[in-house]
């Protein structure tokens, strides 16, 4: 009788799962539809000046004509590469060097001020330092991407080694662990599994340094699409490109998501 009742349960919450999940669906659905008829009714009776925001219509042109005559895809590949390598270089980087802050008091009292103050720079007007250091190559936009997020994201990393749980560690240090194997066993992984959300969000801010690169001498990518419909008048082209960047972006985020369930599943239990 017991397990019959249980069986009950856990067929009741699987049913409520599975309805809740095709609720919240239908509701995010919806809420993209609502934004749609918005726009449509908005430039259709010319609400707003079609110079400054294009009906769906015309945007929707504009994509294809991208599509057709502008390289589309080898341009969403162009600023993909530039996101993907100069991320992985940044995070690289930001690990390094908020570890080596974040572990060091000596470290800390040396170099923890001027990180901070980095964060207050103004990145975007970096840009031709970036190009008078190593022209305008493609290695230039990475590094730029790189610095722009490195500068929020080694701060994040301090303050995460901050927050492992103290209980954690004196654990460790009952049980006789060297400071290596603290680090290893018990910060890192902490560590890692809190900044995994600090990355994923952070995603949407390389975008903006992503454009500002490629705008700097156009060779390629979203940026100079952007560009193009600039230089001829055409908003659609503009906007066009705005929603594959927030669909790349939607995409991204997806991923990340995914990637952190696979290898933290104990943050979801």
């Amino acid at each position: 009788m017991a397990q019959e009742n249980n069986e009950d349960e856990n067929s009741f919450s699987v049913s409520l799962k599975r309805f809740t999940t095709k609720y919240l669906s239908l509701l995010q659905i919806s809420g993209w539809l609502i934004l749609f008829i918005i726009w449509w009714l908005v430039t259709n009776f010319e609400i707003i000046n079609t110079h400054v925001m294009p009906t769906p219509q015309k945007t929707w042109h504009a994509f294809l004509e991208m599509r057709s005559d502008d390289n589309l895809m080898s341009n969403i590949l162009f600023s993909l590469k530039i996101n993907v390598v100069g991320y992985l270089k940044c995070i690289a980087a930001a690990l390094i060097v908020g570890f080596a802050i974040g572990l060091s008091p000596k470290v800390r009292k040396m170099f923890s001020q001027q990180v901070n103050a980095l964060r207050f720079v103004p990145i975007t007007a970096l840009m031709g330092i970036f190009i008078a250091i190593s022209g305008l190559t493609i290695v230039t936009k990475i590094n730029f991407l790189a610095f722009g997020i490195w500068v929020y994201l080694v701060p994040v990393v301090v303050q995460r080694i901050d927050e492992v749980d103290t209980t954690h560690l004196q654990m460790m240090k009952t049980l006789g662990a060297s400071f290596w194997q603290t680090v290893r066993f018990v910060t890192w992984r902490s560590v890692i599994a809190r900044l995994s959300d600090d990355i994923r969000i952070l995603v949407g801010i390389s975008w903006t340094y992503i454009i500002v690169a490629e705008l700097a001498g156009i060779q390629g990518g979203l940026g100079s699409l952007i560009f193009l419909g600039e230089r001829q008048s055409n908003v659609g082209k503009v906007y066009a490109v705005i929603f594959i960047i927030v669909a790349i972006g939607i995409v991204q985020d997806a991923i990340f998501k995914l990637i952190d369930r696979l290898l933290f599943k104990f943050k979801y239990q």
